[in-house]
């Protein structure tokens, strides 16, 4: 079994394509249109046949209140790897992007969050590097 979809709820597709694709650098890989809304996925350029991330619209109902309890308790939605977090959190700032946490060692990840612009907190993460002989 692999994992080969998630998702994240977005307020809006048009915004999340741009925040995603412009500033985070993801790339688009299908965007089929489903009625009102999109299937709009984008995967890492470092690996354009893994993992798919969906741009899920967020219209159910319960997704509104679900986004902003998570929102208000500063919990991020999900998390993405990237090499060197204290890198990448200087070149969004330079991008206007709005973190409500700053790169913070946690035991032997460092983490930032960040917003997402369409209504979801985001983790970027540096993992530890492997134990000797892994």
């Amino acid at each position: 079994m692999r994992i080969h979809l998630t998702s994240v709820l977005v307020d809006d597709q048009e915004k999340a394509e741009r925040f995603y694709t412009d500033v985070l650098g993801f790339r688009k890989k299908y965007d089929i249109p489903m009625g009102a809304d999109r299937w709009l996925t984008v995967v890492s350029p470092e690996d354009p046949d893994g993992t798919e991330l969906l741009l899920e619209p967020s219209g159910h109902p319960a997704a509104g209140p679900f986004k902003e309890a998570l929102v208000a308790d500063g919990i991020p939605f999900t998390a993405f790897e990237v090499d060197d977090v204290r890198a990448e959190y200087e070149r969004l700032r330079g991008l206007d992007v709005r973190f409500t946490q700053e790169p913070t060692e946690m035991g032997p990840v460092t983490t930032a969050v960040l917003d997402d612009t369409c209504g979801n907190l985001i983790q970027i993460q540096t993992a530890p590097a492997p134990a000797p002989g892994d």
